[in-house]
């Protein structure tokens, strides 16, 4: 899958209907059959396999998420360019991988200012350690993944700051359908959702944002999380339905 070009707009609505399924609002298995239709399953392939690198001939543990043959062959062409020092591949990999890195922690801190300053540094801690990069399986852009939400995760241990409550840049989508069921999915707005998510335990949040905001597979956001498969589906269950517990109680009352 292509998660660097993940359509957020689309990924708040999957989550809105996801929350909402839970509570009974909508179908569990509406038309179109989107990526929340089974909240505890897989629904992007994908894997990580184990093993050991060495420094520069373990290209046979090279992946790539992207959907594009030549995308994912151009990526881990980038990656190995830039382990060996070469700053204008890494320059393109940035170029790749920055929205989507800055995306996740603008969700995670909802700080614009924040978020532009941990995506800087996940790239400078990212390029330091480029010549020890392993490949083992993993995804490049699943490695930038956990050195963000590590950053952000230090950030907030170490108290130099409390979550913002900005509401600008939150990507809220206007949904103009017709039907019943599209005005009670756009009756939960983002920013209630987001008001949710940072209620819930720092892995369930990591774990709604980057399935369902970041369009990472069950795979990528094991690797992220450092947890099996099967516990990132749990994860994503009982994190949409702690969710649903945390929306306003007229969405919760029958």
């Amino acid at each position: 899958m292509t998660w660097a070009d993940h359509d957020s707009a689309r990924g708040w609505d999957d989550l809105r209907a996801a929350v909402l399924a839970a509570l009974g609002r909508v179908p569990m298995q509406p038309a179109g059959a989107p990526a929340w239709m089974l909240l505890s399953e897989a629904t992007v392939g994908g894997s990580a396999s184990s093993g050991q690198g060495g420094r520069y001939d373990d290209s046979d543990r090279a992946a790539s998420s992207e959907d594009s043959e030549a995308e994912r062959s151009r990526l881990i062409a980038l990656v190995e360019l830039a382990r060996g020092g070469d700053a204008e591949a890494f320059g393109q990999l940035y170029d790749h991988y920055q929205v989507p890195v800055y995306r996740f922690l603008y969700y995670r801190t909802r700080s614009t200012t924040l978020a532009e300053d941990l995506t800087s540094e996940t790239f400078l801690r990212a390029l330091r350690n480029m010549a020890g990069f392993r490949w083992q399986g993993k995804d490049f852009g699943a490695w930038l993944m956990t050195i963000a939400r590590n950053l952000c995760t230090d950030h907030f241990k170490a108290g130099r700051t409390r979550l913002e409550l900005t509401t600008e840049d939150m990507g809220v989508h206007d949904d103009s359908t017709e039907g019943p069921e599209n005005e009670v999915l756009a009756g939960l707005t983002n920013d209630v959702l987001l008001d949710g998510l940072r209620q819930l335990s720092d892995e369930q949040r990591d774990c709604l944002i980057m399935r369902f905001l970041q369009g990472l597979s069950i795979a990528e956001t094991a690797e992220v999380l450092g947890r099996s498969e099967g516990a990132v589906k749990q994860l994503q269950l009982r994190g949409v339905r702690n969710l649903a517990k945390l929306m306003p109680a007229g969405w919760r009352d029958d």
